[in-house]
């Protein structure tokens, strides 16, 4: 199992894991498949903490739904997983992580970056917007989107946005989706403080130092930054 398709449900924003779901892929020749029958889906308890009623709107999991449920450190990915693919993939992999998975090792790929690269006008950029974008509107698409926010679900709609990316972008293979994706993960403006939306090579030199050395800068706003400077001596 090479490549995942992963989602998480928690019990707050940035919480812990009380639903994971992932399904193998295979991407070759530009087509990509996944196999129904092989998704993961389980439900986790999380101990004393409570569900928050802002997470409950989101994905409707009740207290009643995890009791019994095995706690989430039992959660392990497949142990040879390569390629993590999710949409604001970023978030699933710090939640995993509270599980005590390693991602040191894991290639992780982000369809929400590739989205706005595929298409960057669209209005939005969510999995709902962009199932009914890809559809035109299509009552289909509402019938897909009646269990969105659901970890299973979120898994095939996922899939069903990147094929589309996939067909956009003229991606062949897993490699090549990686290398878009991480291009597509690096900014080309800066989205936060009084230079937000100014383009990244437009910034003054002493606020790009400024951010370089924050030790909680993005990774991907400090390979801009950086690229960016080198460019400029």
């Amino acid at each position: 199992m090479q490549a995942i398709i992963l989602d998480t449900e928690t019990h707050s924003l940035n919480g812990l894991p009380i639903e994971i779901a992932y399904a193998p892929i295979q991407i070759q020749a530009g087509k990509l498949t996944l196999d129904k029958s092989q998704i993961f889906d389980q439900l986790y308890s999380i101990g004393d903490e409570k569900i928050s009623y802002g997470a409950m709107a989101v994905h409707h999991i009740l207290e009643q739904d995890i009791v019994d449920q095995p706690h989430f450190d039992t959660f392990q990915l497949p142990s040879e997983t390569v390629y993590i693919i999710g949409h604001n993939i970023d978030y699933d992999i710090r939640t995993i992580e509270k599980c005590g998975v390693d991602s040191s090792k894991i290639k992780a790929i982000c369809t929400l970056a590739l989205a706005r690269r595929a298409w960057p006008d669209a209005e939005a950029h969510n999995i709902s917007a962009l199932i009914y974008m890809i559809s035109k509107g299509s009552q289909r698409a509402r019938e897909l989107l009646k269990g969105a926010h659901r970890a299973d679900a979120d898994i095939i709609l996922t899939a069903n946005i990147l094929m589309h990316i996939m067909h956009h972008l003229q991606v062949q293979d897993i490699e090549q989706l990686y290398a878009l994706s991480e291009d597509a993960r690096i900014p080309r403006s800066l989205n936060f403080g009084k230079h937000k939306g100014t383009a990244i090579e437009e910034l003054p030199k002493d606020y790009v130092q400024w951010l370089l050395r924050q030790d909680d800068l993005d990774p991907y706003l400090r390979k801009a930054l950086e690229k960016n400077l080198v460019q400029t001596l």
